[in-house]
């Protein structure tokens, strides 16, 4: 041993560098060939973002915003962090709520009556409301900039440029676009003052250079402060205020129909009982072609939407087109209608006492609607509940923390958390009036805000089981708060909610107990739920886990009585 290691010392160490070489060699390839294939799966990233990239701006060329939105939403949840995409989207996201807004007469009007200072106004009450109520201290630099970002988007919109730049030329449009952005960029802008002391500026000098009405400038910076906040932050005009007040009181005066766009008209999902429309024999899967002789293919969705409101008691004629291609004329009188939060109460398992209501939405009513639901429900026997919340967007917070109450016999429902101490409190279930009836609660990822505070409040007091899939995520309390001029609002972001467990909702949601894939919502048929197991199959899953519960309930009686 001795010889050998002391007479071959050189060999060794040819024999270690040779070693030493061959393996830096070896790991040099495999080094080359790792970064082939970092290359390779980057190059087929960034090709796919070129992909979703053009197709973005495909929509966009063609003006669709609403379908350009959901193109880049989706792309931003695959791909998190993007600012390409980001950027698309708020460009899309601009033009969409611009189109919307000059398809709203209530706006219109309101652009036509407000002079600069009553604008300014405006934008500075505006800014109060934020400062004093939303629930993270504002950023006033970046309200200003996304307020920039709306007029410089803006100029380019075919919707405004035809009503307010009849006579600028795109050489003087984009010349001005260029000056703004840079004019506004090297202003300091610290608190609300500045902030109107800047946008006042900005109406100027688009009035100097372009001729273009001050006021119409600082109602773009009104709406671009809302965009700049998060994603339910919104202005709201005159119409758009009204229909949030009249969601809240649950009436309207109207035809009593859901509409969606659809192949150039408007698709009816859905005809409210006993309103003007079910009594007119209007259905689901009518398609409206024509308002007050107006074909619905000339103006857009919202606009005809605008169309089909009045006065309560006037008329309006509609063209229609049944499933079957039959086109039949027919005038409907504008009436209230009430809107019920509660659809579909009846037994699903009359022998087992499987009862069943569908919550389509929380408001002044829900509560007792509920109580009706549930004392009709107990009359026919129930001994277990089903309560579906699936494409249920939310409502008021007081209503979900009543209907979670009359299940929840004590503890905390809901805590809401945000900027300022009043907006921090614990809602509490009350013992009086609860009912020990075994629950289910469906959910989709379209149940959210007050469906997600009622489903999470059933989920941690482990009062029922929770069946479908997990909700949509929005954790955040709004609140609606008038403004003096234009008859005008906002929705602001007050608050963040947690469940009775303390988790946050906001971008979590609601995980259900028992999962259910690839299950289409009720809302998304046009045929009445039957809640047959082939029908839908969360239904279905919520009935076997209610004969679960009450098999282990029978069979924990009759343990209880050995």
């Amino acid at each position: 041993m001795q010889k050998r290691t002391v007479a071959s010392p050189l060999l060794g160490l040819r024999c270690l560098k040779t070693a030493i070489l061959c393996l830096f060699l070896a790991q040099a390839a495999v080094v080359v060939q790792a970064q082939v294939r970092i290359l390779d799966t980057a190059n087929e990233s960034d090709v796919a973002i070129q992909q979703i990239l053009d197709f973005g701006k495909g929509l966009e060329r063609d003006r669709r915003w609403s379908d350009a939105l959901t193109h880049y939403e989706g792309a931003l949840r695959d791909n998190p962090g993007r600012p390409d995409i980001q950027q698309r989207l708020t460009v899309s996201r601009i033009h969409f709520d611009l189109a919307r807004r000059y398809s709203d007469s209530s706006y219109l009007a309101s652009l036509r009556t407000l002079n600069e200072e009553e604008a300014l106004d405006l934008y500075s009450e505006l800014l109060t409301k934020i400062y004093t109520h939303y629930f993270e201290s504002p950023n006033w630099q970046r309200l200003v900039r996304r307020g920039t970002d709306n007029v410089i988007v803006a100029l380019t919109d075919p919707v405004f440029a035809d009503r307010h730049l009849p006579h600028a030329s795109r050489e003087h449009v984009v010349a001005f676009r260029h000056e703004l952005s840079r004019f506004m960029d090297a202003r300091q802008i610290r608190n609300r003052q500045e902030a109107r002391t800047a946008v006042g500026s900005a109406g100027r000098l688009a009035a100097q250079r372009l001729r273009l009405r001050s006021s119409v400038v600082a109602m773009e910076y009104v709406c671009g402060a809302t965009g700049a906040l998060d994603d339910y932050s919104a202005f709201l005009t005159s119409a758009q205020l009204d229909d949030v007040y009249s969601q809240i009181e649950g009436n309207f005066v109207g035809l009593g129909i859901e509409l969606q766009a659809s192949e150039g008209n408007l698709l009816i999902v859905n005809v409210l009982s006993n309103s003007p429309a079910f009594r007119n024999d209007i259905r689901s899967g009518d398609r409206i072609i024509e308002v007050d002789g107006q074909p619905i293919r000339d103006v857009t969705t919202d606009q005809a939407a605008d169309m089909l409101k009045g006065e309560e008691g006037s008329l309006v004629d509609l063209v229609l087109l049944s499933p079957n291609n039959e086109t039949r004329r027919i005038r409907v009188r504008r009436q209230q209608v009430d809107v019920p939060s509660i659809e579909d109460v009846k037994m699903l398992d009359p022998e087992a006492g499987i009862g069943f209501m569908c919550l389509t939405s929380f408001q002044k009513t829900t509560s007792r609607d509920v109580d009706a639901a549930l004392w009709e429900l107990h009359r026919l026997g129930m001994r277990s509940l089903i309560i579906d919340v699936r494409n249920n967007p939310g409502g008021l917070l007081s209503a979900s923390v009543e209907v979670a109450d009359k299940f929840v016999q004590h503890g905390t429902v809901v805590a809401t958390r945000g900027r300022s101490p009043r907006e921090d409190f614990d809602y509490k279930a009350h013992s009086a009036g609860t009912w020990p009836v075994p629950l289910i609660v469906l959910v989709d990822g379209d149940s959210a805000s007050a469906s997600e505070i009622f489903a999470a409040a059933i989920r941690d007091h482990r009062r029922g089981i929770i069946v479908g899939q997990r909700s949509y995520g929005k954790g955040s309390v709004q609140g609606i708060f008038p403004l003096n001029y234009a008859s005008a609002g906002i929705r602001l972001t007050t608050a963040r909610f947690y469940s009775p467990s303390g988790h946050p909702i906001s971008k979590v949601g609601v995980s259900p107990d028992v999962v259910v894939h690839h299950a289409t919502g009720p809302a998304n048929d046009t045929s009445p739920r039957l809640g047959t197991n082939s029908d839908d199959p969360v239904i279905a899953a919520g009935i076997q886990a209610a004969r679960h519960q009450l098999a282990t309930a029978r069979r924990y009686k009759t343990d209880g009585v050995r």
